[in-house]
């Protein structure tokens, strides 16, 4: 089953001569690049939801937080934070 999971928008950055704007979002303390092209309007501080590396979706922060809580009760929010060093902000 394929999920978007929910982040904050953390910094945005962009790429291509700046056609491309590609943000940092924190799954739970673990950040992740995911692109902002179908979401022009995504700020830093907005919640998203993002599938496969892309913001599909913006969220208000009480939806993440009841979406976070469904992924720990399924057991998949330690999936997402096992990650590797790299992945986690200092």
């Amino acid at each position: 089953m394929c999920l978007a999971i929910p982040g904050k928008i953390q910094s945005i950055d962009t790429i291509r001569n700046g056609t491309v704007r590609i943000a940092k979002v924190s799954f739970g303390g673990v950040l992740k690049e995911a692109s902002l092209e179908m979401l022009p309007g995504a700020a830093v501080g907005d919640y998203v939801l993002v599938h496969v590396g892309v913001a599909i979706s913006k969220i208000d922060e009480t939806e993440a937080a009841k979406t976070f809580e469904y992924l720990k009760e399924m057991g998949e929010f330690d999936e997402l934070t096992n990650h590797s060093k790299e992945d986690r902000p200092d």
